[in-house]
Protein backbone atom coordinates (compact mmCIF):
# COMPACT_ATOMS: atom_id res chain seq x y z
CA UNK A 1 0.00 0.00 0.00
CA UNK A 2 1.12 3.56 -0.62
CA UNK A 3 2.56 5.58 2.77
CA UNK A 4 0.41 8.03 3.89
CA UNK A 5 0.14 11.44 2.53
CA UNK A 6 2.06 14.59 3.82
CA UNK A 7 0.12 17.68 5.94
CA UNK A 8 -0.16 19.86 3.14
CA UNK A 9 -2.45 19.51 0.44
CA UNK A 10 -2.42 19.85 -3.43
CA UNK A 11 -4.66 21.76 -5.79
CA UNK A 12 -7.42 19.54 -6.65
CA UNK A 13 -8.47 19.97 -10.23
CA UNK A 14 -11.49 21.48 -12.09
CA UNK A 15 -13.00 19.02 -14.81
CA UNK A 16 -16.26 18.27 -16.33
CA UNK A 17 -17.80 15.31 -17.17
CA UNK A 18 -17.17 15.50 -20.79
CA UNK A 19 -13.73 15.39 -20.09
CA UNK A 20 -14.17 11.73 -19.49
CA UNK A 21 -16.24 10.84 -23.15
CA UNK A 22 -13.64 8.31 -25.01
CA UNK A 23 -11.32 7.53 -22.33
CA UNK A 24 -10.82 3.83 -20.49
CA UNK A 25 -13.60 3.10 -18.76
CA UNK A 26 -13.24 1.89 -15.18
CA UNK A 27 -16.87 -0.15 -13.96
CA UNK A 28 -17.75 -0.21 -10.47
CA UNK A 29 -20.63 -1.19 -8.48
CA UNK A 30 -22.47 0.45 -5.53
CA UNK A 31 -22.31 4.15 -5.02
CA UNK A 32 -19.78 4.65 -2.19
CA UNK A 33 -17.49 2.74 -4.13
CA UNK A 34 -17.77 4.97 -7.42
CA UNK A 35 -17.40 7.92 -5.44
CA UNK A 36 -13.53 6.88 -3.57
CA UNK A 37 -12.51 5.33 -7.07
CA UNK A 38 -13.84 8.43 -9.15
CA UNK A 39 -12.03 10.79 -6.77
CA UNK A 40 -9.18 9.49 -7.58
CA UNK A 41 -9.80 8.73 -11.19
CA UNK A 42 -10.18 12.38 -12.05
CA UNK A 43 -11.11 13.20 -15.45
CA UNK A 44 -8.70 10.83 -16.70
CA UNK A 45 -10.24 7.73 -16.65
CA UNK A 46 -14.37 7.17 -17.21
CA UNK A 47 -15.53 5.88 -14.29
CA UNK A 48 -19.57 4.34 -13.92
CA UNK A 49 -20.73 2.51 -11.12
CA UNK A 50 -23.84 -0.65 -12.17
CA UNK A 51 -25.89 -0.39 -8.85
CA UNK A 52 -27.99 1.82 -8.82
CA UNK A 53 -28.31 3.88 -5.45
CA UNK A 54 -31.23 2.96 -3.31
CA UNK A 55 -31.08 -0.61 -4.66
CA UNK A 56 -30.29 -3.26 -2.20
CA UNK A 57 -26.85 -4.38 -3.78
CA UNK A 58 -27.44 -7.71 -1.36
CA UNK A 59 -30.05 -9.00 -4.54
CA UNK A 60 -28.86 -6.72 -7.21
CA UNK A 61 -29.50 -8.44 -10.56
CA UNK A 62 -27.80 -7.03 -13.44
CA UNK A 63 -29.35 -5.76 -16.19
CA UNK A 64 -28.63 -6.84 -19.97
CA UNK A 65 -27.16 -3.28 -20.64
CA UNK A 66 -24.84 -3.66 -17.86
CA UNK A 67 -23.53 -6.99 -19.36
CA UNK A 68 -22.62 -4.40 -22.72
CA UNK A 69 -20.98 -2.15 -20.28
CA UNK A 70 -18.94 -4.86 -18.72
CA UNK A 71 -17.67 -6.13 -22.52
CA UNK A 72 -16.23 -2.35 -22.73
CA UNK A 73 -14.91 -2.34 -19.09
CA UNK A 74 -10.78 -1.72 -19.22
CA UNK A 75 -10.93 -2.45 -15.38
CA UNK A 76 -13.52 -3.64 -13.25
CA UNK A 77 -13.35 -2.86 -9.47
CA UNK A 78 -15.84 -4.44 -7.15
CA UNK A 79 -16.12 -4.78 -3.61
CA UNK A 80 -15.84 -8.69 -3.10
CA UNK A 81 -16.51 -10.68 -0.31
CA UNK A 82 -19.81 -12.13 -1.37
CA UNK A 83 -21.38 -8.76 -2.47
CA UNK A 84 -21.78 -8.53 -5.63
CA UNK A 85 -21.83 -12.36 -6.83
CA UNK A 86 -23.86 -12.14 -9.74
CA UNK A 87 -22.62 -8.89 -11.12
CA UNK A 88 -19.04 -10.47 -10.69
CA UNK A 89 -20.62 -13.96 -12.95
CA UNK A 90 -21.71 -11.38 -15.57
CA UNK A 91 -18.54 -9.46 -15.52
CA UNK A 92 -16.74 -12.81 -15.57
CA UNK A 93 -18.66 -13.83 -19.10
CA UNK A 94 -19.04 -10.00 -20.32
CA UNK A 95 -15.73 -8.84 -20.26
CA UNK A 96 -12.85 -8.36 -22.68
CA UNK A 97 -10.03 -11.19 -21.99
CA UNK A 98 -7.53 -8.84 -20.37
CA UNK A 99 -9.75 -6.59 -18.28
CA UNK A 100 -9.29 -7.41 -14.69
CA UNK A 101 -12.00 -7.70 -11.66
CA UNK A 102 -10.58 -6.58 -8.89
CA UNK A 103 -12.20 -6.68 -5.20
CA UNK A 104 -11.14 -4.16 -2.92
CA UNK A 105 -12.51 -5.98 0.07
CA UNK A 106 -10.54 -9.19 -0.45
CA UNK A 107 -7.54 -7.15 -0.85
CA UNK A 108 -7.69 -4.59 2.55
CA UNK A 109 -8.49 -7.48 5.26
CA UNK A 110 -7.57 -11.43 5.22
CA UNK A 111 -9.89 -13.79 5.96
CA UNK A 112 -9.46 -13.94 9.76
CA UNK A 113 -10.87 -10.39 9.88
CA UNK A 114 -13.93 -11.23 8.28
CA UNK A 115 -16.80 -10.23 10.58
CA UNK A 116 -19.94 -12.68 10.83
CA UNK A 117 -22.83 -11.45 12.80
CA UNK A 118 -26.68 -11.56 12.81
CA UNK A 119 -27.58 -11.00 9.17
CA UNK A 120 -24.09 -12.75 8.17
CA UNK A 121 -24.27 -15.86 10.09
CA UNK A 122 -21.02 -18.02 9.62
CA UNK A 123 -22.99 -20.85 8.94
CA UNK A 124 -23.89 -19.48 5.57
CA UNK A 125 -20.38 -18.93 4.82
CA UNK A 126 -20.88 -14.81 4.03
CA UNK A 127 -19.35 -12.34 5.71
CA UNK A 128 -20.16 -9.23 6.06
CA UNK A 129 -18.77 -6.73 3.10
CA UNK A 130 -19.41 -3.29 4.63
CA UNK A 131 -15.66 -2.47 5.22
CA UNK A 132 -16.24 1.02 3.34
CA UNK A 133 -18.29 2.06 6.32
CA UNK A 134 -15.08 2.33 7.89
CA UNK A 135 -12.91 5.34 7.51
CA UNK A 136 -10.00 3.38 8.03
CA UNK A 137 -11.16 0.63 5.28
CA UNK A 138 -12.18 3.42 3.14
CA UNK A 139 -8.81 4.98 3.51
CA UNK A 140 -7.25 1.31 1.86
CA UNK A 141 -9.74 1.19 -0.71
CA UNK A 142 -8.29 4.74 -2.36
CA UNK A 143 -5.12 3.02 -2.12
CA UNK A 144 -5.88 0.36 -3.36
CA UNK A 145 -7.90 2.22 -6.63
CA UNK A 146 -4.59 4.56 -6.87
CA UNK A 147 -2.31 1.18 -7.36
CA UNK A 148 -5.37 -0.11 -9.87
CA UNK A 149 -5.73 3.02 -11.81
CA UNK A 150 -1.69 3.41 -12.37
CA UNK A 151 -1.54 -0.03 -13.49
CA UNK A 152 -4.07 0.86 -16.13
CA UNK A 153 -2.88 4.50 -16.58
CA UNK A 154 0.95 4.47 -15.64
CA UNK A 155 1.06 8.03 -17.38
CA UNK A 156 -1.12 9.13 -14.87
CA UNK A 157 1.01 8.65 -11.83
CA UNK A 158 1.89 11.50 -10.59
CA UNK A 159 -1.84 12.49 -10.98
CA UNK A 160 -3.74 9.90 -9.28
CA UNK A 161 -0.98 9.96 -6.27
CA UNK A 162 -2.00 13.94 -6.15
CA UNK A 163 -5.75 12.97 -5.70
CA UNK A 164 -4.97 10.36 -3.42
CA UNK A 165 -2.68 12.61 -1.45
CA UNK A 166 -5.70 15.00 -1.54
CA UNK A 167 -8.28 12.62 -0.99
CA UNK A 168 -6.74 10.59 1.90
CA UNK A 169 -6.77 13.90 4.06
CA UNK A 170 -10.51 14.18 4.11
CA UNK A 171 -10.39 11.08 5.14
CA UNK A 172 -8.32 11.31 8.26
CA UNK A 173 -10.02 14.55 9.25
CA UNK A 174 -13.44 12.25 8.80
CA UNK A 175 -11.71 9.14 11.17
CA UNK A 176 -10.55 11.75 13.65
CA UNK A 177 -13.93 13.55 13.98
CA UNK A 178 -15.61 10.37 14.78
CA UNK A 179 -13.63 9.61 17.50
CA UNK A 180 -14.65 12.65 18.54
CA UNK A 181 -18.32 12.25 17.94
CA UNK A 182 -18.01 8.46 19.69
CA UNK A 183 -15.88 10.58 22.85
CA UNK A 184 -18.87 12.61 23.14
CA UNK A 185 -21.44 9.46 23.19
CA UNK A 186 -21.67 8.51 26.92
CA UNK A 187 -20.21 5.20 27.49
CA UNK A 188 -23.26 3.04 28.44
CA UNK A 189 -25.14 4.78 24.90
CA UNK A 190 -22.21 3.50 22.66
CA UNK A 191 -24.55 0.70 21.34
CA UNK A 192 -25.85 0.25 17.84
CA UNK A 193 -29.11 -1.62 16.78
CA UNK A 194 -29.84 -1.28 13.29
CA UNK A 195 -32.24 -2.24 10.69
CA UNK A 196 -30.02 -3.69 8.07
CA UNK A 197 -26.52 -4.61 9.42
CA UNK A 198 -23.90 -2.65 7.75
CA UNK A 199 -21.85 -1.23 10.93
CA UNK A 200 -20.11 -4.03 12.13
CA UNK A 201 -15.90 -3.00 10.75
CA UNK A 202 -17.16 0.60 12.11
CA UNK A 203 -18.09 -0.23 15.49
CA UNK A 204 -15.36 -2.75 15.59
CA UNK A 205 -12.68 0.65 14.95
CA UNK A 206 -14.35 3.00 17.08
CA UNK A 207 -15.36 0.92 19.92
CA UNK A 208 -18.93 0.47 19.51
CA UNK A 209 -21.14 -2.45 20.33
CA UNK A 210 -23.63 -4.08 17.64
CA UNK A 211 -26.25 -5.56 20.11
CA UNK A 212 -28.60 -7.23 17.27
CA UNK A 213 -29.99 -6.83 13.82
CA UNK A 214 -33.32 -6.32 13.08
CA UNK A 215 -32.74 -7.64 9.95
CA UNK A 216 -32.77 -11.76 9.15
CA UNK A 217 -30.34 -13.32 7.45
CA UNK A 218 -32.48 -13.85 4.45
CA UNK A 219 -33.04 -10.14 4.23
CA UNK A 220 -36.60 -10.85 4.95
CA UNK A 221 -38.94 -9.21 7.56
CA UNK A 222 -38.64 -10.25 11.12
CA UNK A 223 -40.63 -12.92 12.81
CA UNK A 224 -43.30 -11.57 15.62
CA UNK A 225 -40.91 -13.72 18.22
CA UNK A 226 -37.93 -11.81 16.37
CA UNK A 227 -39.41 -8.50 16.99
CA UNK A 228 -40.43 -9.40 20.21
CA UNK A 229 -37.32 -10.59 21.78
CA UNK A 230 -35.59 -7.22 20.22
CA UNK A 231 -37.66 -5.32 22.16
CA UNK A 232 -36.94 -7.11 25.45
CA UNK A 233 -33.12 -6.95 24.24
CA UNK A 234 -33.62 -3.05 24.02
CA UNK A 235 -35.37 -2.25 27.17
CA UNK A 236 -32.84 -5.02 28.94
CA UNK A 237 -30.05 -2.70 27.80
CA UNK A 238 -31.28 0.62 27.92
CA UNK A 239 -30.63 1.67 24.43
CA UNK A 240 -32.03 4.83 23.82
CA UNK A 241 -32.09 4.89 19.91
CA UNK A 242 -32.68 2.38 17.29
CA UNK A 243 -31.36 2.92 13.50
CA UNK A 244 -33.41 2.04 10.66
CA UNK A 245 -32.41 2.23 6.66
CA UNK A 246 -33.65 4.19 3.45
CA UNK A 247 -33.10 1.41 1.21
CA UNK A 248 -35.01 -1.08 3.69
CA UNK A 249 -37.95 1.03 4.44
CA UNK A 250 -39.76 -1.21 7.03
CA UNK A 251 -42.31 -0.27 9.26
CA UNK A 252 -41.07 -3.01 11.65
CA UNK A 253 -38.28 -0.41 13.11
CA UNK A 254 -41.38 2.01 13.91
CA UNK A 255 -42.93 -0.60 15.55
CA UNK A 256 -39.89 -1.82 17.86
CA UNK A 257 -39.01 1.72 18.79
CA UNK A 258 -42.56 2.52 19.77
CA UNK A 259 -42.85 -0.36 21.75
CA UNK A 260 -39.50 -0.25 23.50
CA UNK A 261 -39.95 3.81 23.94
CA UNK A 262 -36.87 4.62 21.93
CA UNK A 263 -36.14 6.54 19.74
CA UNK A 264 -35.94 6.09 16.12
CA UNK A 265 -33.97 7.32 12.90
CA UNK A 266 -31.99 6.04 9.19
CA UNK A 267 -28.45 5.95 9.08
CA UNK A 268 -27.32 5.11 5.30
CA UNK A 269 -24.48 2.15 3.71
CA UNK A 270 -24.73 2.67 0.01
CA UNK A 271 -26.99 5.60 -0.53
CA UNK A 272 -25.22 8.77 -0.67
CA UNK A 273 -27.52 11.90 0.50
CA UNK A 274 -29.46 14.12 -1.64
CA UNK A 275 -29.73 13.96 -5.62
CA UNK A 276 -26.40 14.10 -7.21
CA UNK A 277 -24.08 11.24 -8.95
CA UNK A 278 -21.83 9.35 -7.14
CA UNK A 279 -19.32 10.52 -9.98
CA UNK A 280 -17.10 12.79 -8.41
CA UNK A 281 -16.04 14.48 -11.51
CA UNK A 282 -20.42 14.47 -12.39
CA UNK A 283 -21.32 15.89 -9.28
CA UNK A 284 -22.71 19.22 -8.37
CA UNK A 285 -23.86 18.47 -4.56
CA UNK A 286 -21.25 18.71 -2.10
CA UNK A 287 -23.41 16.54 0.24
CA UNK A 288 -23.59 13.80 -2.13
CA UNK A 289 -20.32 12.16 -1.41
CA UNK A 290 -19.11 9.05 0.32
CA UNK A 291 -17.80 11.65 2.92
CA UNK A 292 -21.19 13.23 2.91
CA UNK A 293 -23.13 10.23 3.71
CA UNK A 294 -20.51 9.36 6.40
CA UNK A 295 -21.00 12.84 8.41
CA UNK A 296 -24.88 12.54 7.97
CA UNK A 297 -24.46 9.40 9.91
CA UNK A 298 -22.23 10.81 12.77
CA UNK A 299 -25.11 13.21 13.07
CA UNK A 300 -27.47 11.03 13.50
CA UNK A 301 -25.86 8.53 15.66
CA UNK A 302 -24.94 11.60 17.76
CA UNK A 303 -28.05 13.49 17.86
CA UNK A 304 -29.62 10.64 19.32
CA UNK A 305 -27.50 8.73 21.67
CA UNK A 306 -26.44 11.42 23.88
CA UNK A 307 -23.83 12.94 21.61
CA UNK A 308 -22.80 16.15 20.25
CA UNK A 309 -23.48 16.43 16.42
CA UNK A 310 -22.33 19.73 16.20
CA UNK A 311 -18.64 18.05 16.11
CA UNK A 312 -19.21 16.66 12.47
CA UNK A 313 -19.63 20.37 10.84
CA UNK A 314 -15.72 19.99 10.77
CA UNK A 315 -16.02 17.43 8.15
CA UNK A 316 -15.33 18.85 4.60
CA UNK A 317 -17.94 16.56 2.71
CA UNK A 318 -16.98 17.92 -1.24
CA UNK A 319 -15.07 15.95 -3.76
CA UNK A 320 -11.02 16.51 -4.07
CA UNK A 321 -11.82 16.41 -8.21
CA UNK A 322 -15.03 17.54 -10.61
CA UNK A 323 -17.25 20.61 -9.93
CA UNK A 324 -17.11 20.39 -6.28
CA UNK A 325 -13.73 20.55 -5.53
CA UNK A 326 -12.41 23.65 -4.04
CA UNK A 327 -9.35 25.05 -3.02
CA UNK A 328 -7.70 25.25 0.63
CA UNK A 329 -8.75 21.34 1.31
CA UNK A 330 -8.50 20.36 4.74
CA UNK A 331 -10.67 22.65 6.97
CA UNK A 332 -9.94 21.24 10.14
CA UNK A 333 -7.00 23.24 11.69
Amino acid sequence: MSKSPSASASTPVQTTGSQTQGKPLVVTTVAPLTNIVSNIAGDRLQVQGIIPEGTDSHTFEPRPSDADLLSKANLIIVNGLHLETPTEKLAESSKPKDTKVYEMGSNTITQNQWIFDFSFPKEKGDPNPHLWVNPKYAEAYAKLAAQQLTQLDPAGKKYYETNLKNYLQKLDTLDKVTREVVASIPAKNRKLLTYHDSWAYWAREYGFEVIGAIQPSDFKEPSAKDVAKLIDQIRKLGVPAIFGSEVYPSKVSEQIAREAKVKTANTADDELPGEGSANAIENTNPQHTYIGMMANNLRTIASNLGGNPDLVNQIDTTNVVGPTAKKGLGTRG
